[in-house]
């Protein structure tokens, strides 16, 4: 497994199976906030990194989504962490416990443990509370309920699947399992609204001052989609 660090707080642990796969570890006051826990292979990796490299715990695990592979660690390092909070969108808990179909899946698909996620805290206005130094966004289309994770201090965001990359440039995500590619470019405004230096995705590589890039990266995709994709602003 690849450890990179990759600003002050945020180090990136990854590892190539076919596709790289990348996961996040965010150093906290109290521990470890884990974003996404990647497949099941890169448990020990994971582990090893928090207990060898930084001394620390994982005190949760903040998924961007459901998917298997942003999910395949978490059984092994609940077995080591048991009191590390699993964490998603309150939209997205009932796909990825497997009671409901993900969009254009022909059939459930249980990637958590039913009860073990936890929904994100919402605040009294509804927006989505802080994960420690992590402010959350909503960003569907990926999946219903897909979110980043931004730190602010460090002006990195930890977009899971909101995008692919190639070669320090934007790309969509994966259309094979993406449920809504037009909602998913119109969510890409998170990018414009937010400007952070450095962007992540799960399968790509690091994309410096992503905002720079977006209108081209949107004209792209209403370009090949041949339809109205409409980027509200």
């Amino acid at each position: 497994m690849k450890v990179e660090q990759i600003s002050e707080h945020v180090w990136s642990l990854s590892t190539w199976v076919i596709i790289p796969i990348h996961v996040w570890a965010v150093v906290e006051e109290d521990g470890i906030t884990l974003v996404d826990a990647g497949i099941s292979m890169m448990t020990k990796g994971i582990a090893a990194f928090a207990e060898k490299k930084l001394g620390l715990p994982i005190r949760r695990i903040a998924l961007t989504h459901g998917h298997s592979d942003h999910t395949g660690a978490i059984q092994g390092l609940r077995a080591r962490y048991p009191d590390a909070a699993v964490l998603a969108h309150e939209i997205e808990i009932p796909y990825m416990e497997g009671r409901v179909k993900y969009p254009r899946r022909k059939k459930e698909q249980q990637s958590v443990e039913r009860g073990l996620a936890q929904p994100l805290a919402k605040k009294e206005d509804g927006a989505l509370e802080m994960v420690g130094g992590l402010s959350v966004h909503l960003t569907p289309g990926h999946s219903p309920g897909h979110v980043v994770y931004y730190h602010e201090k460090d002006g990195v965001l930890l977009a899971g699947d909101l995008f692919t990359s190639k070669r320090g440039k934007l790309k969509k995500p994966m259309p094979m399992f993406t449920g809504d590619m037009a909602e998913a470019v119109r969510s890409s405004e998170i990018v414009r609204k937010l400007r952070p230096k450095r962007l992540e995705v799960c399968h790509g590589n690091a994309v410096m001052n992503p905002a720079d890039q977006l209108d081209a990266y949107q004209r792209s995709q209403r370009s090949e989609s041949g339809s109205g994709i409409t980027i509200e602003r």
